[in-house]
This record gives structure tokens, C-alpha cells and sequence, in this order.
């Protein structure tokens, strides 16, 4: 009876949590470059009431008797795929086809992280900075990407991060620095940490920097003048809020049952 209770109990607590990571991820429909979160979950520990017996002579085997206590959260994955892409016009709203992400600073590059976010805008100073956090982004070699004001009459950025100014007098476009793009092993391991940023954490691996540096895991190509979406598909979503509510309510149904019938039990002394 009370073994139902615990049961009971932890199916509410973690249809919470599930109910948690949907409406984070419905929170998140139209965030840049936002990727959708799931929650698993696994059975808990067993009390064995009887231990499985093998066959002998002309009794043939007995299989173990176990109660189960419960469910637990198991992890919280991310969903790492590719967002979809919507165009904007502007220069300097970049996304990334593939893997990679880009590298942004709030120390010059000493400290670093990564985002998928590429709104990106020039300041006063001339720093490439991330406009939802005013961290400078980082070229290949990991320094600040600055472009002297007034130097250029615009600006372009290659599919390979080559970025280009073109002069006031219209002469062919020089190239400066090249935006750094960056991979993970496990980029599913990276650490978040709000306003579209992530911090490689021991589970990500070792950043391999620069498009393209690791073949086998190539960072993909930039697009200039169009952000990533987000990749929050609302249907399924819809479906797994509906899950989890149906699952909390049969929880907590269990409860009553079992509250009626420990109602019934105290009734039987009188």
C-alpha cells in the first residue's frame, strides 16, 4: 500500500518536470536559434519479495518476485537540429549551416562562449559584438573582430566567415578578419546558460576552432542576411503537454483510490 503511494508520488513529481521542459520549449518558439529540450525518465530501485529459482528435478524454475518504487528522471537531451532559416536582409544577421558555432567573449577572449545566434551588429568602436549581449565576437585565432569606423563603405561576410569590406571609392573588397567558428564532439553536452549562450562543459568535448577544422565534423557554411530559427516543433509539443497532464492526473488518481481504500480499512475496526 505504501510502496503504491511512493509510486504515485514520484510519477507526479517527474510528469512536473516533464510538464517543465514543454513549456520552456513553447516559451521558446520564435527565441533565435533556440534548441528543444526532452525529458526521459527510467523505473526506479525494485523491493524483491522473492528471489528467482532455477529448475530442479521435476519442479521447473520460478521467476523473481519484484515490486517496482517508483519512476525517476533519467537526463534532459537536447535537441541539436538545424533550426529553420528565415531571411532578414540585414549584412550582419548570420546563421550557420551545419555544426558549428560561433564565438563570442566578454573579456577580449580570454573567457569564451558559444552561440547560435547570429544577430550580430558593429558598435561605436567598430567591435563585431553579439547584440543580445554586447560580447565581441571572435575571429579563427580568437581575437575581437574590429573594423575601423568610417573606413568601409559596407561590410560583407563569406560563406566561409572571410569578412570583407569595400572601400568608399568602390575599389575591390579587401579582406579582414575571419569570423571563428567552432564544433564539438558532443555538442549536446554544452552547458546553457540563457541569452542564446552555451559554455563547453566536460561532457561537449575540446572546441575545435575554425570552419571546416575537423573534416569529419565539418562547422557547416555561413549565410549572410538570415537568422536560425527555432527548431520547437509545436505539434509535438501540444501532444507531449497533453501526456504529461494525463499522466499527472492518473497519478494522482491513484492517490484517491488508495486513500479510499485506507478509509475502507480504518472503517473495518468500528
Amino acid at each position: 500500500m505504501l510502496r503504491a503511494f511512493s509510486s504515485a508520488i514520484s510519477g507526479m513529481r517527474t510528469q512536473m518536470t516533464f510538464m517543465d521542459t514543454v513549456a520552456n520549449n513553447i516559451a521558446n518558439v520564435n527565441t533565435t536559434a533556440f534548441k528543444t529540450t526532452r525529458a526521459r525518465f527510467s523505473d526506479m530501485l525494485y523491493q524483491t519479495l522473492g528471489q528467482g529459482v532455477a529448475s530442479a528435478g521435476d519442479l521447473g524454475s520460478v521467476n523473481p518476485i519484484q515490486v517496482g518504487l517508483g519512476v525517476k528522471l533519467a537526463a534532459i537531451d537536447t535537441n541539436m537540429g538545424q533550426g529553420a532559416l528565415r531571411a532578414t536582409g540585414v549584412p550582419l544577421d548570420l546563421a550557420i549551416e551545419g555544426n558549428g558555432f560561433f564565438v563570442v567573449s566578454p573579456d577580449g577572449g580570454t573567457t569564451k562562449f558559444y552561440t547560435r545566434d547570429g544577430s550580430f551588429s558593429i558598435d561605436s568602436n567598430g567591435d563585431l559584438i553579439n547584440a543580445s549581449s554586447g560580447m565581441k565576437v571572435l575571429d579563427i585565432a580568437g581575437s575581437p573582430i574590429n573594423v575601423p569606423p568610417g573606413t568601409y563603405a559596407s561590410i560583407s561576410i563569406t560563406a566561409t566567415g572571410q569578412i570583407r569590406g569595400v572601400p568608399p571609392d568602390g575599389s575591390a573588397p579587401v579582406d579582414l578578419q575571419q569570423l571563428g567558428v567552432t564544433t564539438f564532439a558532443n555538442p549536446a553536452g554544452l552547458e546553457k546558460l540563457g541569452d542564446n549562450l552555451w559554455a563547453a562543459s566536460g561532457a561537449s568535448g575540446t572546441p575545435v576552432d575554425g570552419p571546416g577544422a575537423d573534416t569529419s565534423r565539418a562547422s557547416g557554411s555561413i549565410r549572410s542576411g538570415v537568422l536560425e530559427g527555432s527548431n520547437v516543433d509545436l505539434a509535438q509539443e501540444f501532444s507531449n503537454m497533453i501526456m504529461a497532464q494525463r499522466s499527472f492526473q492518473a497519478n494522482s488518481r491513484v492517490i484517491s483510490n488508495l486513500d479510499e481504500i485506507l478509509q475502507d480499512l480504518v472503517n473495518l475496526k468500528r
